[in-house]
Protein backbone atom coordinates (compact mmCIF):
# COMPACT_ATOMS: atom_id res chain seq x y z
CA UNK A 1 0.00 0.00 0.00
CA UNK A 2 2.70 2.82 1.22
CA UNK A 3 4.95 1.45 -2.22
CA UNK A 4 1.46 2.38 -4.32
CA UNK A 5 1.03 5.94 -2.54
CA UNK A 6 4.23 6.43 -3.11
CA UNK A 7 3.94 6.05 -6.84
CA UNK A 8 0.24 7.45 -6.96
CA UNK A 9 1.19 10.62 -5.39
CA UNK A 10 4.65 10.72 -7.45
CA UNK A 11 2.59 10.82 -10.78
CA UNK A 12 0.04 13.35 -9.62
CA UNK A 13 3.04 15.68 -9.55
CA UNK A 14 3.34 16.16 -13.05
CA UNK A 15 0.01 18.04 -13.24
CA UNK A 16 0.44 20.47 -10.36
CA UNK A 17 1.09 22.97 -13.28
CA UNK A 18 -2.61 23.77 -13.27
CA UNK A 19 -2.17 25.44 -10.03
CA UNK A 20 -0.53 27.98 -11.59
CA UNK A 21 -3.75 29.41 -12.86
CA UNK A 22 -4.89 30.48 -9.80
CA UNK A 23 -1.88 32.65 -8.93
CA UNK A 24 -2.58 34.21 -12.13
CA UNK A 25 -6.59 34.73 -11.68
CA UNK A 26 -5.66 36.56 -8.16
CA UNK A 27 -3.06 38.96 -9.72
CA UNK A 28 -5.69 39.90 -12.40
CA UNK A 29 -8.24 40.12 -9.64
CA UNK A 30 -5.88 42.57 -7.37
CA UNK A 31 -5.22 44.20 -10.38
CA UNK A 32 -8.37 44.98 -11.65
CA UNK A 33 -9.58 45.85 -7.68
CA UNK A 34 -7.11 48.32 -7.65
CA UNK A 35 -7.17 49.90 -11.48
CA UNK A 36 -10.36 49.28 -12.73
CA UNK A 37 -13.12 52.16 -11.79
CA UNK A 38 -16.82 50.33 -11.76
CA UNK A 39 -19.21 52.06 -14.60
CA UNK A 40 -22.29 50.33 -14.22
CA UNK A 41 -23.74 50.00 -10.70
CA UNK A 42 -26.20 46.67 -11.08
CA UNK A 43 -28.56 46.88 -8.21
CA UNK A 44 -31.76 45.69 -9.09
CA UNK A 45 -35.15 46.79 -7.35
CA UNK A 46 -36.07 43.15 -5.31
CA UNK A 47 -32.33 43.37 -3.99
CA UNK A 48 -34.07 45.92 -1.60
CA UNK A 49 -36.60 43.25 -0.02
CA UNK A 50 -33.73 40.92 0.66
CA UNK A 51 -32.56 41.74 4.23
CA UNK A 52 -29.55 41.62 5.15
CA UNK A 53 -28.51 38.76 7.69
CA UNK A 54 -25.12 38.66 8.92
CA UNK A 55 -25.18 35.00 10.52
CA UNK A 56 -24.64 33.93 6.44
CA UNK A 57 -21.26 34.81 6.92
CA UNK A 58 -20.66 31.28 7.84
CA UNK A 59 -21.54 29.63 4.43
CA UNK A 60 -19.90 32.33 2.92
CA UNK A 61 -16.62 32.11 4.36
CA UNK A 62 -17.33 28.38 4.29
CA UNK A 63 -17.49 28.66 0.27
CA UNK A 64 -13.32 28.54 0.67
CA UNK A 65 -13.45 25.28 2.22
CA UNK A 66 -15.80 23.76 -0.08
CA UNK A 67 -13.82 24.80 -3.07
CA UNK A 68 -10.14 24.03 -1.79
CA UNK A 69 -10.96 21.31 -0.30
CA UNK A 70 -12.61 19.74 -3.22
CA UNK A 71 -10.28 20.58 -5.97
CA UNK A 72 -7.80 18.80 -3.55
CA UNK A 73 -9.74 15.64 -3.02
CA UNK A 74 -10.02 15.05 -6.78
CA UNK A 75 -6.37 15.82 -7.38
CA UNK A 76 -5.06 13.48 -5.01
CA UNK A 77 -7.42 10.87 -4.49
CA UNK A 78 -10.24 10.48 -7.83
CA UNK A 79 -9.46 9.68 -11.73
CA UNK A 80 -7.06 12.77 -12.97
CA UNK A 81 -9.79 13.22 -15.68
CA UNK A 82 -12.35 14.17 -13.28
CA UNK A 83 -9.31 16.74 -11.77
CA UNK A 84 -9.11 18.01 -15.56
CA UNK A 85 -12.92 18.19 -15.63
CA UNK A 86 -13.90 20.23 -12.73
CA UNK A 87 -10.69 22.48 -12.72
CA UNK A 88 -11.53 23.00 -16.41
CA UNK A 89 -15.35 24.32 -15.65
CA UNK A 90 -13.86 26.48 -12.99
CA UNK A 91 -10.98 28.35 -14.83
CA UNK A 92 -13.34 28.58 -17.98
CA UNK A 93 -16.02 30.39 -16.03
CA UNK A 94 -13.56 32.35 -13.93
CA UNK A 95 -11.91 33.67 -17.29
CA UNK A 96 -15.03 34.98 -18.29
CA UNK A 97 -15.56 36.76 -14.92
CA UNK A 98 -11.78 38.38 -15.74
CA UNK A 99 -12.57 39.72 -19.23
CA UNK A 100 -16.21 40.65 -18.28
CA UNK A 101 -14.59 42.94 -15.23
CA UNK A 102 -12.26 44.51 -17.33
CA UNK A 103 -14.53 44.72 -20.08
CA UNK A 104 -17.59 46.11 -18.11
CA UNK A 105 -16.71 47.42 -15.21
CA UNK A 106 -19.50 47.05 -12.63
CA UNK A 107 -20.03 47.01 -8.68
CA UNK A 108 -22.80 47.50 -6.35
CA UNK A 109 -24.53 49.97 -4.07
CA UNK A 110 -26.19 47.20 -1.42
CA UNK A 111 -23.99 47.10 1.93
CA UNK A 112 -25.72 48.35 4.85
CA UNK A 113 -24.20 51.53 6.17
CA UNK A 114 -24.62 50.41 10.05
CA UNK A 115 -25.55 46.94 11.94
CA UNK A 116 -28.87 46.65 14.34
CA UNK A 117 -26.72 43.90 15.60
CA UNK A 118 -23.65 43.73 17.66
CA UNK A 119 -22.22 40.17 17.29
CA UNK A 120 -19.01 37.79 16.26
CA UNK A 121 -21.28 37.76 13.07
CA UNK A 122 -21.24 41.28 12.13
CA UNK A 123 -17.47 41.57 13.24
CA UNK A 124 -16.72 38.75 10.39
CA UNK A 125 -18.83 40.91 7.91
CA UNK A 126 -17.14 44.10 8.52
CA UNK A 127 -13.80 42.05 8.00
CA UNK A 128 -15.11 40.72 4.74
CA UNK A 129 -16.46 44.74 3.50
CA UNK A 130 -12.39 46.06 4.37
CA UNK A 131 -11.19 43.54 2.63
CA UNK A 132 -13.33 42.59 -0.08
CA UNK A 133 -14.50 45.51 -2.36
CA UNK A 134 -18.38 45.85 -3.76
CA UNK A 135 -16.70 46.00 -7.45
CA UNK A 136 -16.04 43.38 -10.23
CA UNK A 137 -18.98 41.16 -8.44
CA UNK A 138 -21.09 40.11 -12.13
CA UNK A 139 -21.55 36.74 -12.52
CA UNK A 140 -20.89 35.90 -8.89
CA UNK A 141 -17.67 33.80 -8.61
CA UNK A 142 -19.14 32.08 -5.34
CA UNK A 143 -22.31 31.22 -6.91
CA UNK A 144 -20.75 30.04 -10.29
CA UNK A 145 -17.98 27.92 -8.02
CA UNK A 146 -20.21 26.52 -5.82
CA UNK A 147 -22.46 24.88 -8.80
CA UNK A 148 -19.46 23.37 -10.33
CA UNK A 149 -17.80 22.37 -7.66
CA UNK A 150 -20.93 20.22 -6.40
CA UNK A 151 -21.74 18.80 -10.19
CA UNK A 152 -18.49 17.62 -10.03
CA UNK A 153 -19.12 15.94 -6.57
CA UNK A 154 -22.63 14.39 -8.24
CA UNK A 155 -20.91 13.08 -10.95
CA UNK A 156 -18.24 11.93 -10.14
CA UNK A 157 -18.40 7.67 -10.05
CA UNK A 158 -16.92 7.14 -6.50
CA UNK A 159 -18.62 10.32 -4.33
CA UNK A 160 -22.11 9.99 -5.55
CA UNK A 161 -22.25 6.53 -4.06
CA UNK A 162 -22.29 8.05 -0.85
CA UNK A 163 -25.66 10.02 -0.82
CA UNK A 164 -25.12 11.75 2.19
CA UNK A 165 -22.28 13.54 1.09
CA UNK A 166 -24.28 14.84 -2.08
CA UNK A 167 -27.28 15.78 -0.67
CA UNK A 168 -24.98 17.60 2.36
CA UNK A 169 -22.83 19.30 -0.53
CA UNK A 170 -26.12 20.34 -2.07
CA UNK A 171 -27.05 22.38 0.94
CA UNK A 172 -24.10 23.99 1.05
CA UNK A 173 -24.15 25.50 -2.06
CA UNK A 174 -27.81 26.63 -1.64
CA UNK A 175 -26.45 28.32 1.48
CA UNK A 176 -23.83 29.95 -0.27
CA UNK A 177 -25.71 31.17 -2.74
CA UNK A 178 -28.43 33.13 -0.61
CA UNK A 179 -25.27 34.09 1.96
CA UNK A 180 -24.18 35.93 -1.54
CA UNK A 181 -27.25 38.16 -1.46
CA UNK A 182 -27.90 37.88 2.59
CA UNK A 183 -25.08 39.54 2.96
CA UNK A 184 -25.37 42.27 0.41
CA UNK A 185 -21.79 40.73 -1.44
CA UNK A 186 -24.29 40.18 -4.65
CA UNK A 187 -27.13 41.55 -6.58
CA UNK A 188 -30.08 38.88 -7.36
CA UNK A 189 -28.79 39.79 -10.84
CA UNK A 190 -24.99 38.95 -9.86
CA UNK A 191 -26.35 35.47 -8.74
CA UNK A 192 -28.30 34.81 -12.00
CA UNK A 193 -25.82 35.37 -13.93
CA UNK A 194 -23.44 32.97 -12.15
CA UNK A 195 -26.23 30.57 -12.19
CA UNK A 196 -26.51 31.00 -16.49
CA UNK A 197 -22.54 30.84 -16.92
CA UNK A 198 -22.51 27.51 -15.16
CA UNK A 199 -25.65 26.46 -17.52
CA UNK A 200 -23.47 27.45 -20.75
CA UNK A 201 -20.56 25.51 -19.53
CA UNK A 202 -22.23 22.62 -18.19
CA UNK A 203 -22.55 20.54 -21.71
CA UNK A 204 -18.96 21.61 -22.80
CA UNK A 205 -17.39 19.53 -19.91
CA UNK A 206 -20.10 17.19 -18.51
CA UNK A 207 -21.93 16.19 -21.73
CA UNK A 208 -19.68 16.43 -24.70
CA UNK A 209 -16.08 15.68 -22.19
CA UNK A 210 -13.76 17.99 -23.25
CA UNK A 211 -10.90 17.90 -21.56
CA UNK A 212 -7.48 18.03 -22.15
CA UNK A 213 -6.53 15.49 -20.24
CA UNK A 214 -8.22 11.73 -19.32
CA UNK A 215 -6.50 9.09 -17.92
CA UNK A 216 -7.95 6.69 -15.12
CA UNK A 217 -6.03 5.80 -11.42
CA UNK A 218 -7.40 2.75 -9.13
CA UNK A 219 -8.45 4.02 -6.15
CA UNK A 220 -6.94 2.00 -2.96
CA UNK A 221 -9.84 0.46 -0.98
CA UNK A 222 -7.72 -2.16 1.17
CA UNK A 223 -4.26 -3.62 0.90
CA UNK A 224 -5.76 -5.97 -1.46
CA UNK A 225 -8.55 -4.88 -3.22
CA UNK A 226 -8.63 -1.98 -5.96
CA UNK A 227 -11.63 -0.23 -7.73
CA UNK A 228 -11.14 0.44 -11.22
CA UNK A 229 -12.62 3.03 -12.85
CA UNK A 230 -13.33 3.31 -16.67
CA UNK A 231 -11.93 5.77 -18.44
Amino acid sequence: MKDYIKKFKTERLKHCYIFIYPIFYMLCFIFLEKNIEPQYIINLEIDDYIPFCEYFIVPYILWFLYVAVTVATFFFFLDIGDFYRLTCYLFTGMTIFLLISFFIPNGLELRPNHFERDNIFTELVKHLYETDTSTNVFPSIHVFNSICVHIAIAKNNIIKRHSLLVKSSFILMILIILSTMFLKQHSVLDVISGIVLSAILYPLFYVYNYIPYRKTYPIPVNNHEHIKRPA
